[in-house]
C-alpha cells in the first residue's frame, strides 16, 4: 500500500451515535465530553447524546449539541402495528427535544424537506413534506377559524443543485426572510456505515444540517449561525457506501476464522496484521480504480422510504399540534 493521508479513506457516517461507537473502539471506551442515555422499548431504542464541549466534539467528529436516535431494526419487516409505535415514540421524543432547546409550543415552524425527489434513495425530506399538517395559511387569512391546539407550520421541498441551481441554502434563507420562522425542521437523508441501520434509524439533532453531507458533498448548511433561528436537523441512512460493506464483510470473515482456528494468519494474509483503517484504505485502493466508491441502499427502498417518510411526518403532525390524535397515527392526508 501506498504511504498516503488516511483521513480521505475515513468511514464515513452521518450519525452521531456510530461515530460515538467509533471513537469508543479505539479509545477502550472512554471518552470524555460526552454524557450519553440509552433506553429500550418494545422494540425500540431510544439513545440520547449529548456532545458537550469541543473536546467531545473532536473525539467523534461531530459538533457540540444534542442528538437523539431512535433505532427500530423491525420496520424492516414493514410492520404496520410497530410503525404506528414508532410514530407514537418519535412524536415524543420531538416534542421533549424543542422543551430542552427552548423552543415554544406556539413557534412558528419551516419545514424544509431536503433532497431530491427524483431519486427514492433522497426523496425521504420531500414525501415528509407532502405528508405535513401545513396551517400557516390558515393563521394567515383566517385567525378566527382556527381552532385550538395548532401551530402556524408552513414546508417546502427546495430540491438540489443540480436541478434549480440554487443552494438550498440560499432557498431557505429567502423563505425563512420572508415569512420570518420562530424554528425551521430540516429533513434529509443521510449515509450510515452499517448496513442494519439503513432505513430502520431515525436522528434527531439541534446542530442544523448540510445538504449532500451524507454522500461526501459539502456545502453551504442550514444552520442557526446562518439562517437566525433553531434549526433541528431530522435524518434517516438510507445509504452505505460500498467500501464500507466489504470492509465490514471482511472483518466478519476474519472473526469467523478466529473463532474456528487459533492460527489464521495463513488463511486471512496480511488482513490479519493490519488495522481496520489500513483495511479500509485497501479496499478503497482496490475499488477506486473501478470508477468510484459505490452507493448502496436497498433493493426495497421504494416501501421503505414511503414507511419511514410516513412514520417521520406523523409523527412531526403530532408533535407540533396538541390537536393532532396520535391514536389516528397523526398521518395528515391532503
Amino acid at each position: 500500500m501506498h504511504d498516503i493521508e488516511l483521513r480521505q479513506y475515513d468511514i464515513r457516517t452521518d450519525l452521531a451515535l456510530e461515530a460515538k461507537e467509533m471513537a469508543q473502539s479505539g479509545k477502550d471506551g472512554r471518552l470524555t465530553g460526552i454524557t450519553t442515555e440509552t433506553v429500550t422499548e418494545d422494540g425500540i431504542t431510544i439513545t440520547r447524546m449529548s456532545v458537550d464541549n469541543e473536546e467531545g466534539a473532536k473525539a467523534i467528529g461531530k459538533m457540540v449539541g444534542r442528538y437523539v436516535t431512535l433505532e427500530v431494526p423491525g420496520l424492516r419487516n414493514r410492520d404496520t402495528e410497530l410503525q404506528d409505535r414508532v410514530a407514537e415514540v418519535f412524536a415524543r421524543e420531538f416534542e421533549a427535544f424543542l422543551e430542552r432547546v427552548g423552543v415554544s409550543r406556539n413557534a412558528k415552524t419551516l419545514i424544509v424537506g431536503l433532497g431530491n425527489w427524483n431519486v427514492t434513495a433522497d426523496a425521504l425530506g420531500p414525501l415528509v413534506v407532502e405528508n405535513t399538517l401545513v396551517t400557516r395559511h390558515l393563521f394567515e387569512l383566517m385567525p378566527d377559524q382556527v381552532a385550538p391546539g395548532y401551530r402556524p407550520v408552513s414546508a417546502v421541498a427546495p430540491g438540489v443543485l443540480g436541478i434549480t441551481g440554487i443552494e438550498s441554502s440560499d432557498i431557505v434563507f429567502g423563505i425563512a426572510a420572508q415569512t420570518k420562522p420562530d424554528l425551521i425542521i430540516a429533513i434529509d437523508a443521510l449515509a450510515s456505515k452499517a448496513v442494519e441501520r439503513v432505513n430502520t434509524t431515525i436522528q434527531i439533532a439541534d446542530t442544523g444540517i448540510h445538504p449532500g453531507s451524507g454522500i461526501g458533498n459539502k456545502r453551504k448548511g442550514l444552520t442557526r449561525e446562518i439562517l437566525g433561528v433553531p434549526v433541528i436537523a431530522i435524518g434517516v441512512p438510507t445509504v452505505v457506501y460500498a467500501s464500507t460493506i466489504v470492509n465490514n464483510c471482511i472483518e466478519l470473515m476474519a472473526e469467523h476464522f478466529r473463532r474456528q482456528t487459533d492460527n489464521a494468519a495463513p488463511i486471512l494474509g496480511m488482513l490479519h496484521a493490519i488495522s481496520g483503517e489500513e483495511r479500509l484504505q485497501l479496499v478503497k485502493e482496490v475499488l477506486q480504480p473501478m470508477g468510484h466508491d459505490l452507493l448502496v441502499t436497498p433493493k426495497e427502498v421504494d416501501s421503505f422510504i414511503e414507511d419511514i417518510a410516513n412514520i417521520i411526518a406523523s409523527g412531526l403532525n403530532a408533535a407540533l399540534h396538541e390537536a393532532v390524535n396520535m391514536d389516528n397515527t397523526g398521518a395528515y392526508t391532503r
